[in-house]
Formats: structure tokens, sequence, C-alpha cells
């Protein structure tokens, strides 16, 4: 099998954590309106719902953790056993009938994919082409395109009135009794979207756990025999201490941490109340019903996985700088639309999705997982990872308890909430155009040297 047929096959599998990331983000989103009336939740519930789950301070804890594992014990390591903890995370909201079950589920499921991003975008990395490292990160997240489409696809179909509803209402009548109807019936269509995350997790934790250790984790790793020789190091054996404490007393990854945090924070807290709010915010200042916004979701979502296909082919022969600006500008686009004319005609629920949808495949997160991944060394790559995924998930989950006070109960803070999001991206935009990288065509190997000199 050639290296190229080699990096793509293991980048199909690692990126099926993206799908598992965003699909949980969104299968909890799509549902939020029926786990609201069957549990008679607050909007202060959903801000927690949201605030623990995969979308901020589930994942903020999981990457941290895994982060440091991973340049500790391997990328393999977490590919082994993360997902069986995702599969827990699930199975418990499946089965949820309070709202303390509902929590400790979007929790649980939450910790597992911080646990997987900072590995997965390393492997993918590190096991990509010089000249196809930026073609396989589209891949990855297309991955976090295509989990939300087909969350919401199934969404639609098993939703109350939806085609597939009356499967719903046979599989609730078997596990709840005859007589179950009303909203108790009606969150059966949620637990059946669960379940199906539930499926394809234990297919990617069979896949991934039969994938070769990083070849360059082997390398730079002081533990790890490689091609028959004892690898060497400098910083004693690897261990979570020493590469915390390099990583912190380096200036510059303290720089490029910062830099890169930045960047990522101002769009996140942007994407997180998207992933996770926006059929709610469609529902209420859309005044459409549950079935039409998850129709405005999945075409979103189809936006994004196009771009970013079309990406593909062109990002590694193109300027990531052209490119990132032209990600925020479609990214602004749609909430400066918000504040001049609202989303209120259903010209401008269509425009605002199919905007966003386009800049989801051009989005930050595309440069944050690909400069995360290439500018710093490989001893603490996945840990810098996690440490930055730390604290935007995390801020992110405190943002979205002040955006559910800012936005009201049915949206009369709408107009306020998108002049916070246009300036949030321009912040992002300002920044990441000021600092923004030039790694196309070198290897790992080669800016870790350019950056850092031969020793760290």
């Amino acid at each position: 099998m050639s290296k190229k047929t080699s990096s793509l096959k293991s980048t199909i599998a690692v990126s099926l954590n993206n799908y598992l990331d965003a699909g949980a983000i969104v299968a909890g989103a799509s549902g939020i309106t029926l786990w609201k009336n069957y549990l008679d939740l607050s909007e202060m519930h959903l801000g927690w719902l949201n605030a623990i789950s995969a979308n901020a301070l589930g994942a903020a804890i999981g990457a941290i953790i895994g982060g440091f594992l991973a340049d500790k014990f391997g990328r393999k390591f977490i590919f082994t056993y993360n997902l069986l903890v995702y599969m827990l995370g699930v199975l418990i909201v499946m089965l949820s009938t309070n709202f303390p079950m509902l929590l400790c589920g979007f929790l649980i499921t939450g910790i597992s994919v911080g646990v997987g991003v900072p590995a997965s975008w390393t492997y993918i990395s590190e096991s990509s082409e010089v000249n196809n490292r930026g073609r396989n990160i589209c891949i990855s997240q297309m991955s976090w395109g295509i989990g939300p489409m087909v969350i919401l696809f199934l969404g639609m179909l098993f939703a109350p009135g939806g085609y597939l509803f009356s499967w719903v209402e046979t599989i609730g009548h078997a596990i709840g009794g005859s007589d179950l109807s009303g909203h108790a019936l009606d969150v059966f269509s949620s637990r059946v979207v669960f379940f199906s995350l539930f499926v394809i997790a234990f297919i990617a934790w069979n896949l991934q756990r039969q994938l070769e250790e990083s070849k360059e984790f082997k390398r730079n790793s002081p533990t790890t025999p490689h091609d028959g020789v004892e690898a060497s190091g400098s910083n004693g054996g690897n261990s979570i201490v020493d590469n915390i404490r390099s990583l912190f007393t380096n200036r510059i990854a303290v720089r490029t941490a910062t830099y890169l945090a930045v960047i990522y924070l101002t769009w996140n807290l942007v994407a997180s109340v998207m992933g996770f709010f926006l059929p709610h915010i469609y529902e209420t200042a859309g005044g459409v019903t549950n079935e039409q916004a998850n129709w405005l979701s999945c075409v979103l979502w189809f936006c994004t996985v196009a771009t970013t296909a079309i990406l593909s082919f062109f990002i590694d022969r193109t300027s990531h700088k052209a490119v990132y600006i032209l990600g925020l500008l479609f990214a602004i686009a749609p909430w400066a639309m918000v504040v001049t004319t609202g989303i209120g005609s259903t010209t401008s629920l269509w425009a605002f999705a199919i905007l966003w949808g386009i800049e989801g495949g051009l989005s930050v997160q595309i440069f944050y997982a690909l400069w995360g991944s290439e500018l710093f060394p490989a001893r603490f790559r996945a840990g810098a990872q996690g440490l930055m995924f730390f604290l935007v998930r995390g801020l992110s989950a405190a943002w979205g308890l002040v955006f559910t006070y800012i936005y009201g109960e049915n949206g009369e803070g709408f107009t306020l909430a998108a002049w916070c999001m246009i300036a949030l991206l321009v912040i992002s935009l300002i920044v990441g155009v000021l600092g923004a990288p030039d790694t196309r065509g070198k290897s790992l190997a080669q800016i870790t040297k350019e950056r850092y000199g031969e020793e760290l």
C-alpha cells in the first residue's frame, strides 16, 4: 500500500471522531426542544446542557487530559480506549428520564469528544505527506460537516410528524408501554438519533484500534524504540509534567499558543452558539417549526461539506491567508444581515443558513487544526492543542450561559447577540491575518527546526 493511500485511509478512520464530535452537538441541538418539553426545562437548563456538553466544558476537560496523555502514551492509546467512554455517555443520554441523568450523559460524551480531538488532529498531520496535509485536514473537517448533516436528516425523519415517526412510536410503545404518549413519546425520536451515534462510535472504535502508532511520535519519544534504536530526547522520559513545563517555558510555544487560542476562541464563541442553539434560534427568532429548523440546518451543513470538499483540492497550493480572510468574510456576512434586515422572512433564513454553511467549509477551525498540529514540536504537540482546546471550549461554556441571557426566552435580544457575534469574528479576522504562518509545502520536522532550532 502506498504512503498516500495509507494516509488517506488512516485520515478517514480518525476523522470519524469529528463526525462524532459535531454529531453529538447537533443531536442534542436538534432534539433540545423535545427534551425541554419532556422534562419541563427552562432556558437556563438548556444553557447548562450546552455548557457541559461536547460543545463546551465537557470537551474542554477532556481535551486537556487527552492532549497530554497522547504525548505521553501515544496517539494510538487514545484511539484504543476513548470511544468506549463516548459510547457510555451516549447510552446514558438514550436512557435519560430526568435532567441530572441527561446532564451526566452530555458531560461524559463531551469529555470523550475532548479527549479525542488533539490526538486526532495530531495523528492526521503526522501521518500525512507534506503536500497532502491540508487536504487531509479538510477531509477531517468534511467529517465534521457530514456528522451534523446526517444527524439532522435523521432528526427530521424521526421527529414528531416526520416520515418515520411511526417507527419511533413503535419503539416507544415497545419500551415504555402502549399508553406512552405526548412529550414522553415524542422524545424517543431524539433517543433514536443518539443510538445512531452509538453505532458509528462502535464502528469507529473498531477501525481506530487497528491503526499503527504515529511514526512521528515514535521518532520523538525517548522511551519508544524505533527502527531498532532506542530514541533519544531531552525531556527526561517524556513525562507529562516535563512536557507541560517545556510548553510554558518556551517563549515561541507560548506566543504560538496565544495566537491560535485567540483566533480559535473568538470564532468558536460564535460557532458554539450556532452548533447548539441554531435550530432553537430558527424556531424562536425565525418562527419556523422544528422540522423546518432542521431542514435549514441540514442545508447549512451540506454547504459546509461541499465547500470543504472543493477546498481540499486547492488548500495545499493556495495562500492560507487568502482562504482565511475569505472564510471570515463569509462568517461576518450572515450576522451583518441579521442586524440590517433580520431573519424573519423565509429568504433571510435561507440566506443566513447558506452563508454560514459556506463559512463552515472555509472556517477558522480548519486552520486551527492545521496550524495547531504544525507549529508545535512532536513532544508536546497534542498537549498544546489540548490546552488551547480546554481554554476555548471552557470559555465557550461560560459564553453559552451568557448568550441565553442576552438572547432571552423568545429571541427578543437576538439583534444585540448578533452585534456581539460580529465583534468576535472581526477580532478573529484581524488577529488571524496579522499572525498567519507560512507552512505550506514544509515538513513538520522542517517547521519545527525553523521555529525552535535544533534543540528545544
